[in-house]
């Protein structure tokens, strides 16, 4: 599915909405990222306050990390390769699993300008979302630059978590 661009307003009333709502719920966000390398986690502590709905960011950019931070299985990872549902999925309730925390999100993605191929071209990213009785995923494909696909990523997963809570 292709999408609008990234848009900063479009993050920021997301992240305002979000912790709106969790802090109600008294609940918990935690971030598993990979190809946006910690920048929802950047855009959610951006607001003030954020330590009453903001648990914790796991970086993992290698499969290693994937593995070892959030334990997504070796064979899921072989099988699916890291950018896909399978792995995103595994991310996001990996996350939810080693953090106490009610809601994650998981991206994984290609973001140029090298490392994509015929069936995952660059600007290819899975999202993954996990919260209470639920797990989610979806596919984006964003144009643009590496920054562009990487903000656009930012924008999307924050939206997609906001629509699920």
């Amino acid at each position: 599915m292709s999408v609008r661009p990234y848009s900063r307003c479009s993050i920021e009333s997301s992240v305002a909405a979000i912790a709106d709502t969790l802090e109600a719920r008294r609940q918990w966000l935690c971030t598993a990222e990979s190809c946006t390398g910690g920048a929802i986690a950047v855009a959610c502590t951006d607001r003030a306050g954020s330590s009453a709905w903001f648990e914790r960011a796991m970086v993992t950019y290698s499969n290693a990390a994937k593995q070892d931070m959030l334990g997504v299985d070796v064979a899921l990872i072989a099988r699916h390769g890291a950018v896909s549902e399978a792995v995103v999925r595994a991310m996001a309730e990996g996350a939810r699993r080693r953090c106490p925390a009610d809601w994650s999100i998981a991206v994984s993605g290609v973001a140029g300008p090298s490392g994509g191929t015929p069936d995952k071209p660059v600007g290819t990213v899975w999202f993954g979302w996990s919260g209470p009785g639920m797990c989610d995923a979806a596919c984006c494909h964003f144009d643009g630059d590496r920054q562009a696909v990487r903000l656009s990523s930012v924008a999307y997963g924050l939206a997609g978590l906001l629509a699920r809570l």
